[in-house]
């Protein structure tokens, strides 16, 4: 007789048990933390350059990458005078509430205002773990983390003429999936809706900081 063992209850519930103390964590500090989830090629790195460049000059902002083998996008997020702490995952395709504590022991959370955290691009395993984070958002992907997502970037749409891109359809399927999840339209390199995406963001810091 076959015996079946799920380990992947207990991975959560020990994840889960990490990501509350995480939580409370970040709220005695006041710190917002936003894990943006996106497939590879989506412009994460990108939209968080611009939305730095947006929010700066009001919060002290902080960046957390995941990445299974590079620190690439790292050091393009401290060559630009952010806070950066780069987790590799050693081929893991999510990043873990142990993972993220261990990069938040480097960062002074008393001087922070705004954590972003990068996570690996997959759009499968993330949606499953929790961080601590106050919001998950996503760049464009699938049905599963439309549903979790609180808010929705739109990215690379400076692009959507060269491509059979059809907007409509999209917006239809958001709203028949998450119709609460604000989207935002971005061109994250030419700047484009980073305003809108930046203010939705700073709201929510600001909610956090008011507690």
């Amino acid at each position: 007789m076959a015996a079946h063992i799920d380990i992947n209850e207990s991975i959560l519930k020990k994840n889960g048990q990490l990501a509350e103390e995480l939580r409370q964590r970040f709220a005695e500090n006041h710190v917002y933390v936003l894990d943006l989830l996106a497939s590879p090629g989506s412009g994460k790195t990108s939209t968080i350059l611009a939305t730095i460049d947006a929010l700066r000059d009001e919060f002290n902002i902080a960046v957390i990458e995941g990445d299974i083998a590079s620190n690439v996008d790292a050091e393009k997020i401290k060559a630009q005078g952010t806070a950066a702490v780069q987790i590799n995952t050693g081929g893991a395709c999510h990043l873990e509430g142990a993972m993220i504590k261990r990069a938040v022991d480097v960062l002074d959370l008393e001087r922070l205002d705004l954590v972003i955290i990068e996570n690996v691009g997959n759009l499968v395993c993330p949606t499953d773990f929790d961080l601590g984070e106050n919001a998950k958002v996503m760049i464009l992907s699938v049905p599963g983390v439309f549903q979790v997502a609180q808010a929705i970037v739109l990215n690379k749409v400076d692009t959507m003429p060269v491509f059979d891109f059809d907007e409509e359809a999209f917006y239809a399927s958001v709203k028949r999936l998450n119709p609460g999840a604000p989207v935002f339209p971005v061109s994250a390199t030419k700047g484009e809706g980073v305003e809108a995406w930046a203010q939705w963001l700073a709201d929510q810091v600001r909610s956090v900081q008011e507690m």
